[in-house]
């Protein structure tokens, strides 16, 4: 018997029809680089989008032609996410906190025809043009200064455009609509292409109610960059439900963060864990008695938040939830699109003692629908019991299969089809995903396996401590042990034996303290926030 239903092909251009239609009259926001904001609505995101993919297809876009962008979180990088694709292009988001000469080289790995670029990015962009020539570079001039003349003005070209008469590039749902580069922390960055399909799956699966939750009356404020994993995929739940967008642009200090948030403040945030550490330690301050900034803020009520690309700490989140706003983690991965899993009240958990749920909070969570999820071990796949560990591996219709210009490998997929992701895990019985480490942070001390991701989310627990980030260091006995680089908050003095009484009282045995603890001015991390221990194994090689 044949399907009675229609054979209609999952598409972005439908969110964009249903954007101009429906939500003509809905809100962008975006900060400009002097602190001003620029409103649109979506009608006017619609018209633009549609123009932008117009101006594409008359200087030669052809389908599959990747177009990269460099950008900050705006509504001209928001038109990039529809228009590009719109015109049968690939949308490829570089990344603007790489070095040059990486962006260059990803740049010509995936063989970009055209970028879009902020000019005030411009400085960046003149440090890799020799490394990859663009055959037309379109400067938007975010900053409202005249683009220079040996660049094409995304402003005109919008102008010169017919968005009336525009007509949608042939395609298919696997076509590939969006292309992101991974973080490339243990080798060279691999590019992972999206789809019509994967990324629509992908959007309807994040939205529902207990991961994003979003609803139309939303007000949505995306911290995480649109340069790396599509900001989580928000701009297309956004754009798919009509939500008030408030893009932050280059101003993400936590004083600028909180000054937008007076003026628009989100229902909805989301962002890594170093912004919404040091901004609730900057708000915090701020409420002191002698605070130059005492009565500037106030948190929005009720505000919802989803933090992700790095371990969450439990302090972090019994530290906002004192304010009344609740932390939603995720856990994802490039490769993932990326939510995976989402650490949401269980009905289950109803009766729990608030240490379970902040215990539960602070875990990665269950697995959204359409992701299989296992652990695998040395003696293969892992009960879902709690204690038993291994290598999270996932499948599923927007779970990646392969990486751009690269062949597969049992490296990172299994022979039966599994992506491989490098984190190492535990589930229990009602599916919470607990990571304890990445395959190359564990530390193995005389035969026994220590979590430097535990011994970092307690430490940072301690009231003095601002960051701590543990790495193994060789040992002659035990093979390897623990080190403990701490960052204290400003003003704290603290001997290194209260860490050791601190972390006793959290039922660490004795044999699992850090060997020593070292006092660093900052964590280093990576271009997308997380903890780049590479650079601390080089500091601190033994």
């Amino acid at each position: 018997m044949k399907s009675t239903m229609m054979e209609v092909p999952l598409s972005l251009n439908h969110l964009l029809e249903r954007a101009g239609q429906v939500f003509h009259g809905n809100e962008i926001v975006s900060r400009l680089p002097d602190k001003s904001l620029k409103r649109h609505t979506y009608g006017e995101f619609y018209r633009r989008t549609r123009s932008l993919a117009s101006a594409l297809q008359k200087l030669g876009l052809k389908k599959g032609d990747r177009v990269a962008t460099l950008c900050w979180n705006h509504h001209a990088h928001l038109e990039c996410y529809f228009g590009i694709p719109a015109a049968g292009g690939v949308m490829h988001t570089l990344n603007l906190r790489l070095s040059a000469d990486e962006i260059g080289w990803i740049a010509g790995d995936a063989d970009d025809r055209f970028l879009v670029v902020d000019d005030v990015l411009l400085p960046l962009y003149r440090q890799f043009a020799g490394a990859h020539r663009f055959e037309k570079v379109i400067v938007f001039p975010f900053s409202g200064a005249a683009v220079p003349g040996e660049f094409a003005n995304y402003e005109s070209l919008l102008a010169e455009a017919d968005p009336d008469g525009f007509e949608y590039a042939g395609h298919d749902e696997n076509d590939p609509v969006a292309m992101c580069y991974t973080s490339g922390t243990t080798g060279r960055p691999k590019g992972v292409a999206y789809s019509h399909r994967s990324t629509v799956l992908h959007t309807l699966v994040a939205s529902l109610g207990d991961f994003w939750g979003l609803r139309g009356t939303d007000v949505v404020m995306p911290v995480t960059p649109m340069f790396h994993a599509n900001s989580w995929g928000m701009p297309y739940g956004a754009v798919m439900m009509g939500v008030k967008l408030v893009f932050p642009g280059p101003h993400l200090h936590p004083d600028d963060l909180l000054d937008l948030m007076q003026v628009e403040p989100p229902t909805l945030s989301l962002g890594v864990p170093t912004i919404w550490m040091s901004l609730i330690q900057t708000y915090d301050a701020a409420q002191k008695e002698d605070s130059p900034n005492r009565g500037r803020w106030k948190l929005p009520k009720g505000m919802r938040s989803l933090v992700g690309g790095a371990a969450v700490p439990e302090a972090l989140i019994r530290a906002f939830d004192r304010h009344g706003i609740w932390i939603l983690q995720g856990w994802g991965m490039t490769e993932t699109s990326p939510v995976c899993t989402i650490s949401y009240p269980r009905r289950e958990l109803g009766d729990a003692s608030a240490d379970e749920k902040y215990r539960r909070a602070a875990m990665a969570g269950v697995p959204v629908p359409l992701v299989d999820l296992r652990v695998w071990g040395d003696g293969g796949e892992q009960p879902w019991d709690g204690k038993s560990v291994g290598e999270i591996q996932v499948r599923g219709p927007f779970i990646t299969g392969s990486y751009h210009e690269v062949p597969v490998t049992e490296e990172k997929f299994t022979r039966d089809g599994w992506l491989r992701t490098g984190d190492v895990a535990s589930v229990d019985d009602l599916g919470f995903v607990r990571i304890t480490d990445r395959t190359k942070d564990l530390i193995k001390s005389g035969g026994e396996w220590i979590s430097s991701v535990d011994l970092e989310n307690a430490l940072m627990a301690h009231p003095a401590v601002a960051e701590a980030a543990v790495i193994a260091i060789p040992d002659e006995k035990w093979s390897e042990r623990p080190l403990a680089c701490v960052v204290l908050k400003p003003g704290a003095v603290v001997e290194t034996r209260e860490f050791d009484t601190h972390l006793l009282n959290r039922s660490f045995a004795k044999w699992q303290l850090p060997e020593r603890y070292e006092f660093i001015e900052a964590v280093p991390r990576t271009s997308t926030g997380k903890f780049w221990k590479l650079k601390l194994r080089e500091r601190f090689p033994k």
